[in-house]
């Protein structure tokens, strides 16, 4: 098994350059439309996952104010309220750096990807 693993990636790059042999005017345009599917998925979802952060918060803000004697309540609701604030930070951060490295290299939101094909 050893041996194989060791072998098979240097197969694989060996074969690599027959794909350049293999020019054909393919039609991939099923790939445009299932990036741009994934791409309206993950535009709707994002949305929802910052609610869910915000929600975690508030619930841990709630407990906090809750438990106004209880000091271990209090730290569970403090603990909550700091992930939660992690949580969105991280959100937002990936967020804006998936949609600031899309405008570096050309692709905005809601561009269509052109999928790079072979001249015949």
């Amino acid at each position: 098994m050893n041996k194989i693993a060791k072998i098979l990636p240097v197969g694989l790059v060996a074969a690599l350059p027959w794909l350049a042999l293999a020019q054909s005017s393919v039609d991939l345009s099923w790939l445009n439309s299932l990036v741009a599917s994934v791409g309206n998925l993950v535009a709707m979802l994002i949305p929802v996952v910052i609610a869910i952060g915000l929600l975690f918060f508030i619930w841990g803000l709630v407990q906090y104010i809750a438990a106004s004697g209880d000091e271990a309540a209090k730290d569970e609701g403090k603990r909550k309220m700091i992930w939660g604030i992690i949580a969105l930070f991280v959100i937002v951060a990936v967020w804006g750096l998936v949609a600031l490295l899309g405008e570096l290299v050309g692709v905005g939101q809601g561009d269509t990807v052109i999928t790079p094909t072979i001249p015949v």
